[in-house]
């Protein structure tokens, strides 16, 4: 719980939250709230200091006008920690709010500031359906070592991408495609993703005018009968390719084959 909360702690407050790739809140049970509010304190203070608000660790607020913003939403929810503001730098320490609505402002807007709330759910499918009831999100940081689970959300939410037992460091892996789906984006960026993303793929098809050619073109020209189209649809339908379930049992006949003729020509020889 300890590396965990760190992690998402760093991830949340990175440039006072300012990134958007930050945790936008936190899904847990109640009972992992409390563990996780015990730890946050001292690791807040472990970071940050006594006053938060104070630190020069502590990146500013980009405006006035967000600072006020951010501050209007610890006027409406309960702050379990922090809450620290500091009016002439710009600065809002880290805080974390309980019993938050999921229909409250704070979880209407993207935050982009060091403000996480915690929602309750009681187990992992729960969370998923949160997950899978609002827009698909530019990233989704899971915290267990359960593969069951791993799994679940690897095959039951859509994200711009998914992070296992931290937060954001997916970016930074080069070989990683980065980018969102609906709402968080369009496209990625990183090596040839991005060279994909920005190319456009242009068919080019060249036919000549051999008799060939123009002898299969033929049913596509009027006047149309009963016979040509059966052969038209007989040959636009899409068929079916060869599995290749029946390949090796194929291969071993074949070989069988062969080498029974070839034992038989030897044989003669004899």
């Amino acid at each position: 719980m300890h590396k965990a909360t760190k992690r998402i702690l760093w991830g949340r407050m990175l440039n006072s939250g300012q990134t958007c790739l930050a945790p936008d809140y936190l899904l847990c049970t109640r009972e992992v709230q409390e563990k996780f509010l015990k730890e946050a304190k001292q690791i807040i203070e472990q970071f940050w200091g006594e006053n938060p608000s104070k630190s020069e660790s502590l990146s500013k607020i980009v405006s006035q006008k967000h600072f006020k913003r951010l501050h209007d939403f610890l006027k409406l929810e309960k702050v379990a920690l922090g809450g620290q503001v500091n009016y002439q730098d710009c600065v809002i320490g880290p805080t974390i709010l309980t019993d938050v609505s999921p229909h409250s402002l704070v979880m209407e807007e993207e935050i982009f500031g060091p403000i996480l709330p915690i929602i309750n759910i009681k187990d992992p499918e729960e969370a998923i359906d949160f997950i899978n009831s609002r827009e698909k999100p530019l990233a989704i940081y899971l915290f267990s070592d359960n593969k069951k689970t791993q799994n679940m959300f690897l095959t039951k939410t859509s994200s711009g991408g998914l992070t296992i037992n931290d937060t954001i460091s997916h970016i930074g892996v080069e070989n990683l495609p980065f980018g969102g789906v609906g709402d968080s984006g369009i496209g990625s960026y990183h090596g040839k993703y991005g060279f994909d993303t920005f190319t456009h793929k242009k068919a080019v098809l060249i036919k000549n005018f051999s008799g060939v050619t123009e002898m299969t073109l033929k049913l596509r020209y009027p006047p149309y009968s009963e016979k040509k189209t059966t052969l038209l649809t007989t040959v636009i339908k899409k068929r079916r390719g060869i599995s290749m379930k029946y390949v090796p049992n194929f291969l071993i006949f074949v070989l069988g084959m062969g080498l029974s003729l070839l034992l038989e020509y030897f044989f003669d020889i004899i």
